[in-house]
């Protein structure tokens, strides 16, 4: 069991930055940032490796989000840039295991636990 508290939310104006942390309770294979809007599917962000640092990132936020991490504190954070109103979204942290097909980096079934979620809102 992984348990996941993210921070970092709230209100921001277009072409703003927020800064997103999801600290878990222990050490995980990949961490990742997914994102929902109303009505719409979950998506993914980004993901880092945690042993290698490899990240991918979904086209949508290429340049502008950055993930990275603190092995210390088992915490991974999502800098986001150049924010757009169509970045809102609550955005979740999630954890997977070892095994995963790598096509599902950024795909909800690569992961198992999630954190609550924080939401972010730009305003145009």
């Amino acid at each position: 069991q992984v348990q996941l508290v993210e921070s970092g939310g709230g209100s921001v104006q277009a072409g703003g930055s927020l800064r997103l942390s999801c600290a878990a309770s222990r050490y995980s294979y990949k961490m990742a940032w997914f994102r929902q809007a109303p009505e719409k599917e979950r998506e993914g962000v980004a993901v880092i490796y945690k042993s290698t640092g490899n990240t991918y990132y979904a086209d949508s936020v290429k340049d502008r989000f950055t993930i990275s991490q603190d092995n210390a504190k088992n915490t991974v954070y999502l800098q986001m840039n150049s924010l757009k109103p169509e970045d809102t979204a609550m955005y979740y942290c999630a954890t997977g295991d070892p095994g995963t097909s790598p096509y599902l980096r950024l795909s909800p079934r690569g992961y198992t636990y999630w954190g609550q979620g924080t939401q972010v809102t730009v305003s145009s």
